[in-house]
């Protein structure tokens, strides 16, 4: 069995506690926060305190800012990494495992005109591996993770695939830094999910779960069996949070994910 969480923006309810009441009633042991930039998260600490204080279990942070660490530009590079650095140690303050973040998102595709980013492909591997080498530095002095999460080829030109992603970290030589998996990406991306999983599967540290359209699961025609069976082979005991759209009813569609999963396998 997994550790199931919901995206905090998924779930009814205008406070954290009124949203983790409806999550465990659904079947959720936690709730996955949002972060966006301008230190608007580090901001949110009371807030998130005195949910702590109530019992919500808050065990990572997904970032949702408008550039990423692997931007083209320095100042936005610098920003992001500012940005980051904040939301790992706030999300260490109320006893979280980690921060997910893509190396950037919606930046540039090789797969859309002009098709030739004005970047090359050694550089940039400099600017990740700087901003993973310095990022996951931070988390280690926290106690936390930062999960690299590769995005589909239409989103981002640079980490698309899990051994892309594991090529870096271990480059890094930092156990701080891990992939966090997406289902939706890898359904994009990898020709054998479940594969990719197990060939990756030291380095993997988080789950995130939609289907093949973005949608809840079960709402597409991903095989959840292969997908969760391969991280129940691959050793993999940490959380399942579902980041996704939701199709028909919202409070029903979430509702029903847990249930789903846990019929599939989780």
């Amino acid at each position: 069995m997994f550790s199931l969480a919901a995206q905090e923006q998924l779930l009814p309810g205008d406070t954290l506690q009124q949203k983790w009441e409806f999550a465990q009633a659904a079947g959720y042991a936690g709730i996955e926060l949002r972060a966006r930039g301008d230190l608007r998260f580090a901001a949110r600490l009371p807030e998130l305190k005195r949910a702590l204080a109530d019992g919500v279990v808050m065990p990572t942070v997904c970032v949702e800012m408008l550039h990423f660490f692997g931007a083209f530009d320095a100042e936005q590079r610098r920003d992001a990494v500012v940005q980051l650095k904040s939301q790992l140690s706030v999300i260490a303050e109320i006893g979280g495992v980690g921060a997910q973040t893509p190396a950037s998102y919606g930046m540039f595709s090789r797969r859309l005109p002009p098709f030739t980013p004005p970047r090359d492909a050694a550089g940039d591997r400099a600017v990740l591996l700087d901003g993973l080498a310095e990022l996951g530095e931070h988390a280690r002095r926290e106690g936390v993770t930062l999960f690299l999460e590769p995005l589909n080829r239409y989103e981002d030109h640079m980490v698309n695939r899990l051994e892309q992603a594991t090529e870096l970290i271990r480059a890094t030589g930092l156990d701080s830094v891990r992939i966090g998996i997406d289902s939706y990406h890898m359904n994009i991306e990898e020709a054998d999910p479940a594969a990719a999983i197990l060939d990756n599967a030291p380095w993997i540290g988080h789950a995130q779960v939609s289907d093949s359209n973005r949608c809840q699961p079960g709402a597409g025609h991903l095989d959840w069996p292969a997908w969760l069976g391969a991280l129940h082979a691959a050793g993999y005991s940490g959380w399942l949070a579902a980041e996704c759209r939701l199709t028909g009813d919202p409070a029903a569609a979430v509702a029903a994910v847990p249930g789903f999963l846990r019929r599939a396998g989780a």
